[in-house]
């Protein structure tokens, strides 16, 4: 089954914890386009750098205790926090050491790396994922290359989060075991 159709059932079914996901089925086609292209490039060998503004905290967190749970039928991914391998980074100037950021990650990781960005587009911390084009952003409050587009006052931004990231999960899980093709 490819990931368009995959996705459209996915997103229909129950598998979700009971967490509907009815208002991303009119937005398929652009969730599809998005994620096919970032995980190409991570079947590749490519890392995720993941980052979320200071109002996702919470979310990045949430994202990595649960993007390697043991009790997954898949090997252990790579996403790894943007803060963590430079705990300053709010305090970046972008102007001046994004060059320095970007060589320590091309270091880091010699078969490449995206940024996975998650947050508001007028956050600085979006000028580090847009200034690559393999960054896959889930961006709100403003359209851009490489995102898919959610509204900050959404008075379910949450779990529409949630539920992004259940569905990214998946997708993941059943591309890498050979049930979903790109």
């Amino acid at each position: 089954m490819n990931l368009s159709n995959w996705t459209l059932d996915a997103i229909r079914s129950s598998d979700f914890d009971g967490i509907t996901m009815k208002w991303l089925e009119e937005r398929r086609s652009e969730w599809v386009g998005l994620l096919g292209l970032r995980l190409r490039y991570f079947l590749n060998g490519a890392s995720f750098v993941l980052i979320c503004d200071e109002e996702r905290e919470w979310f990045e967190k949430y994202f990595l205790l649960n993007i390697n749970k043991a009790n997954l039928a898949r090997p252990f991914l790579p996403f790894i926090s943007l803060h963590s391998l430079y705990p300053r980074i709010n305090e970046i100037n972008i102007k001046d050491e994004l060059a320095l950021l970007q060589d320590m990650l091309s270091i880091s990781f010699p078969n490449g790396y995206m940024y996975f960005y998650v947050g508001k587009g007028s956050s600085k911390l979006s000028l580090i994922a847009k200034s690559s084009n393999n960054s896959y952003m889930w961006l709100f409050d403003e359209q851009a290359q490489n995102s898919f587009y959610l509204n900050s006052q959404d008075n379910f931004l949450d779990i529409k989060l949630l539920s992004l990231f259940k569905l990214f999960d998946k997708s993941l899980s059943e591309i890498l075991l050979g049930r979903v093709s790109l």
